[in-house]
């Protein structure tokens, strides 16, 4: 009976070892790579007036579309705002705003306080729909062309090198 008891601790001890050195080794950053030049996947988010629904067909209206995953709260949402009000200003890029588990009357004060730059605007309440682009924290922006194609995701606030980038694939 005790040698049972000793193979039964035996092999715990080596489960609860196995699953640390797994843990240990296994990559833990966070790689959106394997995203690059998939399709876009289905998605339905509700416009922030709530009037209507935006689709994978509103998107693939125009030759450019960049979602951009942001909300009131987040601080570097605010520092790569002068960005997305810069990209507004590019004719063949559409901006879907997708504002990200954030108070509606939050989100209407830091759009009035720093600008809209958004051609269509939704929310995510519950964060949903942002899964279903791999989206974990915020800002997120994905870029996305007319065949519902992902050419590129950005983590993180959106910055001057990002804005260049994403002119030079645009034009």
């Amino acid at each position: 009976m005790q040698k049972i008891i000793k193979i039964t601790i035996s092999l715990i001890f080596l489960f609860v070892i196995g699953i640390f050195y797994i843990s240990l080794t296994r990559e833990t950053n966070y790689n959106t790579s394997s995203l690059i030049n998939k399709d876009t996947p289905e998605f339905k988010v509700i416009s922030f007036d709530e009037t209507n629904f935006y689709t994978r067909d509103d998107i693939k209206k125009n030759d450019f579309t960049l979602i951009n995953f942001w909300a009131s709260w987040c601080a570097p949402c605010k520092i790569e705002h002068p960005v997305l009000m810069k990209l507004a200003e590019a004719k063949s890029l559409m901006i879907l705003g997708i504002n990200f588990k954030d108070k509606n009357t939050q989100a209407k004060k830091f759009l009035n306080e720093l600008g809209n730059p958004y051609d269509l605007l939704a929310k995510d309440k519950n964060g949903k729909q942002s899964v279903r682009f791999g989206v974990y924290g915020i800002p997120e922006s994905i870029l996305i062309n007319k065949d519902l194609t992902i050419i590129q995701k950005f983590v993180g606030p959106l910055s001057i090198n990002d804005y260049n980038n994403i002119i030079q694939i645009i034009e």
